[in-house]
């Protein structure tokens, strides 16, 4: 069951969208519970000048991104590296033992755009992540879920584990 501030911050979330020319964006998933969540920064003179975000995921997920950018409005960069998942957690009054993962992504989101944007700043450019969509056997002559990284049988169409379906032949 959930609390009245995850309710308040699922209910009514704040700093939902897109940043446009953001300078930091960082971007986590979870296959296994369907949960990805996008954070973007604005940064002027080391500090969040803005914070928005982005989530697919379950009520936790939402209110944990909710809150986390938050926490984060206004601290400069310094300050933000230093936010965890437990204080996303104890800002949110708790979460349910089985949805304590959402905090997890929230600060891992908010660490990959500080990356980002540190990145940025000292001329660092990545290619584009690769999105794992497709079935592939990358474990040698194995079958793994190309969605959750589970062993599968060779003529399994389904993966019970994050619950795809499989279309195509392994």
């Amino acid at each position: 069951m959930y609390n009245k501030t995850v309710m308040e911050h699922f209910r009514n979330p704040r700093n939902v969208g897109v940043i446009e020319g953001a300078d930091g964006v960082g971007e986590v998933g979870n296959p296994l519970c369907g949960d990805i969540m996008t954070i973007y920064l604005k940064i002027s003179d080391d500090q969040i000048k803005d914070i928005k975000f982005q989530t697919f995921g379950c009520g936790s997920a939402i209110a944990v991104s909710s809150m986390l950018t938050e926490i984060a409005m206004g601290k400069t960069i310094e300050e933000a590296k230093s936010i965890t998942n437990k204080d996303v957690a104890a800002a949110l009054e708790g979460l349910p033992k089985n949805k304590l993962h959402c905090s997890n992504l929230g600060a891992d989101a908010l660490q990959l755009a500080i990356k980002d944007y540190e990145d940025g700043k000292a001329g660092v450019t990545r290619s584009e992540p690769k999105r794992k969509d497709e079935h592939e056997h990358t474990h040698g002559d194995k079958c793994y879920c190309p969605y959750c990284d589970i062993e599968l049988s060779e003529d399994a169409i389904f993966c019970d584990a994050c619950q795809s379906s499989l279309e195509e032949e392994h």
